[in-house]
């Protein structure tokens, strides 16, 4: 993205999320009669919290990174909270439209509707609070998901093949290095022959990552052929080649439109992001053609993108398993009803033709710290070869 189009989606970002939190604001002060002690103060603490995240950005853009962690932290937290808050408003105004066409609301309500207004803030507030906390929660522990897939080729290394696979970690200033750990515990717990991760390892810049020294963590996953990775949307947001060049100095391989034979048994392709085309004067990555032909198909081939888009494209070239992220399926309810929308698989398993596929719904969060549509995952796909092998 050049830099007149980052200024404009910046802009129009920006409008969009002080219209929001215009609207929450107006809605809720007319719930809070005018007497009451604590109306100012409360106009006060909302608009602090409404500007924490981009008052954050700007305190990290001008080198406060501890001041603008901590804020940019409560601002994420905020997002969540305000993205429950403007469902439960704009519910709450739908109602009241329906009940100026036709009554609804019992005469408790419509005979002291001052304080039925307030008492529906504080209930809102209330249930807005509690769903955040869970998320909050939720989010820092992942679990494992267990997906068992059948691959008809030989496979020289044995009859079987212990994946994990990751996705969506976003390292920075929201994910720490106890949440790292974590997973790095989760992961090794599967004792795997292989760590794949799909993309987003890093959130934006590598900088907060450096600084908390998150590598370090990584750098302790154990795996019979090692841990490979590709690149996401996000480390094309903050810098690929730094993002790249960091991932790699900390045991990494970075897999980018190249595949890898590995024990002369299966290749793992790894596919750049398509976001690529934006930073590269138009220039895309390679087409999966290009990079599955010099492939020898009797083996099996396992394919990472980061984006499930097209799934066709694998399923057209011999791919035997793709995992994908990206998605987070929602990552907060009700948005996984979206991504089901946008994509043709948005988290789970999916078979086309001879063509595995898996799309997890990753193990960090992006923006709010919390989920609340789903249990953050650590995938791992054991798969059993039903050619005749090697050995």
């Amino acid at each position: 993205m050049n830099k007149t189009g980052f200024i404009i989606f910046i802009s129009v970002a920006l409008v969009i999320y002080l219209s929001v939190n215009s609207y929450i604001f107006i809605r809720g002060l007319q719930a809070i009669p005018v007497e009451k002690f604590y109306r100012t103060p409360l106009i006060i603490v909302f608009w602090l919290l409404v500007l924490a995240y981009p008052l954050g950005r700007i305190l990290i853009a001008y080198d406060f990174s501890s001041l603008g962690s901590v804020v940019i932290y409560i601002g994420s937290l905020w997002l969540g909270y305000m993205v429950y808050l403007l469902l439960s408003v704009f519910f709450l105004d739908i109602l009241r439209t329906v009940n100026h066409f036709v009554p609804l609301f019992p005469e408790v309500i419509r005979h002291n509707y001052t304080q039925s207004k307030l008492i529906a803030f504080y209930a809102v507030n209330l249930i807005v609070f509690i769903t955040v906390v869970f998320g909050f929660i939720n989010a820092k522990y992942p679990v494992i998901k267990n997906v068992q897939v059948s691959v008809n080729k030989a496979n020289a290394s044995g009859k079987t093949l212990n994946i994990v696979a990751v996705s969506d970690i976003h390292l920075g200033t929201i994910i720490s290095n106890s949440r790292v750990s974590r997973m790095v515990n989760l992961i090794n717990s599967q004792n795997p022959d292989i760590v794949l991760l799909a993309g987003d390892v890093i959130d934006e810049d590598v900088a907060p990552v450096i600084k908390n020294n998150l590598g370090a963590e990584l750098t302790k996953i154990k795996a019979r052929y090692g841990v490979y990775a590709i690149t996401g949307n996000h480390e094309y947001i903050g810098g690929v080649e730094p993002a790249a060049k960091y991932l790699s100095e900390h045991g990494i391989n970075m897999l980018r439109d190249t595949a890898v034979l590995i024990d002369n048994s299966f290749y793992v392709i790894g596919r750049e992001d398509l976001s690529k085309r934006s930073v590269n004067g138009g220039r895309g990555r390679k087409s999966l053609a290009e990079l599955s032909a010099p492939l020898d198909k009797t083996k099996p081939v396992i394919m990472l993108d980061h984006q499930p888009f097209h799934l066709e494209d694998a399923e057209n070239n011999g791919i035997d398993l793709q995992i994908s992220g990206h998605t987070h399926h929602g990552q907060l309810w009700p948005f996984g009803l979206i991504t089901n929308k946008v994509y043709e698989v948005s988290w789970g398993y999916k078979k086309r033709g001879n063509t595995n596929y898996y799309v997890s719904c990753g193990a960090g969060t992006w923006g709010p710290p919390i989920r609340t549509g789903n249990r953050p995952e650590i995938v791992n796909i054991k798969i059993n070869f039903n050619g005749t092998t090697e050995k």
